[in-house]
């Protein structure tokens, strides 16, 4: 007897997270291109952003520093580099740093061995300092739902070619979580939605790792009055869009109900866009004056550049547009609504 394919949330978990799942064999880099791949100017604004934490707590030692997603840690080497810049204030909080990168990949080789590295998340109360989330949680597997024709709510069952087919009603906590978050009752045949309350547990999880602190998580999102009608979910494979195939072979993402996510936080939540954030945080995409250069040419190349780079960083319709999710644990970092 056949027997169904999963949901999208099974199928996701074992083709990105499995034995030859595609975060188990790919660099991430080399298919997509986020904030910290676009300029050193993101790791610096989340060093300025650690330095705001730290003045907060009152400079404790160790300073946690966590990076939950990270990649091949780009991040953390990135905001090390931004402090060993800031010469004596900078060894001071460098003296004290414990970072870590969470991740399901094998430590790359030639990270910084101050940067520590484990494949789960810490455990509750346990950090004092910042834990930082970018573009994590739209990699947390969630499955989908769709309306049929009878107007009722059905998980979508996918083949691992991609090929979906119509599965049995949603119910449980499932249907709960839609009718708090996405309700899909009264929606058109062919309406979809993400289930996402394992993202909100999973950041509930990274958060309540803060015994004092604060914790981030940047995304793309959206919020419920203005939810996708058709869902998000996508793939992406060597830095272009594709169609989403549980194979391994391609990223699986899908945008982030951000006010849900909020809603399971432990702390004071402030919900911002990425523009707002770093632009709190020292990034303003200002031209330099055209008289720098003639005065100096290289130094007015050098701040052009870096102009351009953080126009793309606060695009409002581009990176830019990300909401950033702050979580305040017994520590207020002074990022403030927009």
């Amino acid at each position: 007897m056949n027997s169904e394919p999963p949901g999208w949330r099974t199928a996701t978990e074992g083709a990105l997270y499995g034995p030859r799942g595609f975060y188990a064999r790919q660099a991430p880099a080399a298919h997509f291109r986020t904030s910290v791949h676009a300029s050193t100017l993101f790791a610096e604004a989340v060093a300025r952003l650690l330095l705001r934490v730290d003045e907060a707590l009152g400079h404790p030692e160790p300073l946690d520093l966590v990076d939950v997603g990270a990649g091949d840690g780009e991040l953390l080497t990135g905001v090390l580099a931004a402090l060993w810049d800031r010469e004596a204030a900078g060894a001071d909080v460098v003296a004290r740093l414990r970072p870590v990168a969470v991740e399901h990949r094998e430590r790359p080789a030639r990270l910084d061995p101050a940067i520590g590295w484990q494949h789960e998340l810490p455990g509750p109360g346990t950090l004092t300092g910042l834990l930082f989330a970018n573009e994590w949680l739209d990699n947390v597997p969630v499955d989908v739902a769709e309306i049929d024709a009878s107007g009722t709510p059905r998980l979508v069952l996918v083949e691992p070619d991609g090929t979906e087919r119509p599965g049995p009603p949603v119910a449980g906590y499932d249907a709960a979580w839609l009718a708090r978050w996405w309700p899909l009752a009264g929606a058109y045949e062919g309406a979809r939605a993400e289930i996402g309350h394992p993202r909100d547990a999973a950041w509930a999880r990274a958060a309540g790792a803060l015994r004092r602190g604060v914790a981030v998580t940047v995304d793309y999102g959206h919020e419920s009055a203005a939810r996708p009608p058709f869902g998000t979910l996508t793939g992406f494979r060597e830095g272009h869009e594709c169609r989403p195939v549980p194979d391994g072979s391609c990223d699986l993402t899908s945008h982030v109900a951000l006010d849900a996510v909020a809603a399971a936080a432990p702390g004071a939540t402030t919900l911002l866009t990425q523009r707002s954030a770093l632009r709190a945080l020292g990034v303003t995409g200002r031209r330099p004056a055209l008289s720098l250069a003639t005065s100096d040419p290289t130094a007015y190349v050098r701040e052009l550049s870096a102009a351009g780079e953080a126009a793309e960083l606060l695009d409002p319709g581009g990176l830019g547009g990300f909401g950033w999710l702050v979580c305040e644990v017994r520590c207020a970092c002074g990022l403030g609504a927009d």
